[in-house]
């Protein structure tokens, strides 16, 4: 639909396929994944019906190095990244990008539910979608206004995905009924915990209590992440037979470190490399400091949260929540702030307390 819309509005339009994948024998399981051979002739097929050239890019190198490498690197550290972000990052929006404009392109063009609009001095402000359910602003803040002033986001004034299906069909698109993509497309059966296994290997520890006692065993720190509930496999209840999450991770020394809800809640946040999409970021944050009022938001589709955002003495950003809390907070995610629909930073998590 992106491609067929840039074209109705007079774009000189190629369509581009990105081989993310090595293995070329991956195919779709489900709805898993977005980058299989099936959707190369998904997307081979309506170029085709629009009547625009289609290449397939092989840039399976560089997301093997910065994205699955990345995600690995992470989790061997106790960090929870979501790939998606840094695929939008570093890939979708640098790499293709770059190599479309040196081709003379001057956008790259794709599906995802988000609006592009001129700022002030020529700096393109970043909206939600009007598709609420469905917008991705949360994983393209990271891009920054520069990477995001050559995209276009022609379906982020759609109000609901069942409007653009409607349109595909429309249009004669064969992809109008196929299933949404979701999940880790690396990661085609969904088994997060296993392909971390395979590459990290298994190592026994132990799981334990907020007191320190043992209370289960886990086959590698690395595959717990903060807030994590199911598939602890605890043999020793909590004492107030309350549900118990993991509060921590240690992969150094191997341990995972479970507790109540009550330890998980945070009220405020530090996110280091922050992207600035403000033309002048807020001042170091002090006592006399009132911050900028923001909303926050740290989990794709998670709840907004009220905040005061600051900057600090060490190049970083903190959010100090204002009015309610936030629980299971992990080192690695993103924090994406706004004002109203506007995007006005976004960082990665690295303390929470």
């Amino acid at each position: 639909m992106a491609a067929a819309l840039a074209v109705e509005a007079g774009h000189e339009v190629t369509g581009v396929h990105m081989a993310l994948l090595r293995n070329r024998q991956i195919f779709r399981e489900g709805s898993r994944g977005c980058c299989s051979i099936e959707d190369s002739l998904d997307a081979r097929r309506v170029a085709d019906k629009l009547g625009i050239p289609f290449y397939v890019w092989d840039l399976s190198e560089e997301f093997a190095d910065l994205v699955v490498a990345d995600f690995l690197a992470e989790y061997s550290k106790g960090r929870t990244p979501n790939p998606c972000i840094r695929c939008n990052e570093h890939v979708k929006f640098e790499i293709l990008a770059t190599r479309a404009q040196a081709l003379g392109f001057d956008a790259v063009a794709t599906g995802h539910y988000a609006r592009l609009i001129p700022g002030n001095n020529g700096v393109v402000e970043l909206h939600r979608s009007n598709n609420l359910p469905k917008d991705q602003s949360y994983v393209l803040a990271a891009a920054g206004p520069e990477r995001l002033h050559h995209c276009y986001f022609p379906l982020g004034d759609f109000y609901t995905k069942a409007e653009v299906r409607e349109q595909a069909a429309k249009r004669g698109l064969a992809v109008s009924n196929k299933p949404d993509s979701y999940d880790i497309c690396f990661i085609p059966d969904g088994d997060t915990r296993g392909f971390l296994r395979e590459r990290l290997g298994a190592k026994k520890g132990p799981i334990l209590d907020v007191s320190g006692v043992q209370v289960g065993e886990h086959d590698g720190a690395y595959a717990y992440t903060v807030g994590q509930r199911k598939g602890l496999a605890l043999g020793r209840p909590a004492a107030d037979g309350l549900p118990r999450y993991v509060v921590s991770t240690d992969p150094s020394r191997n341990i995972v470190v479970v507790g109540g809800r009550e330890h998980l809640v945070v009220t405020s946040i530090k996110g280091s490399d922050p992207v600035w999409y403000l033309d002048k970021p807020p001042g170091p944050h002090s006592q006399d400091s009132a911050g900028v009022a923001v909303t926050v938001q740290v989990r794709a589709h998670g709840r907004e949260v009220s905040a005061r955002m600051f900057a600090t003495a060490d190049g970083a950003v903190q959010f100090d929540l204002v009015g309610d809390m936030l629980a299971g907070i992990a080192a690695g995610q993103s924090i994406v702030a706004y004002q109203g629909t506007r995007v006005v930073a976004q960082a990665t998590v690295g303390q929470s307390g």
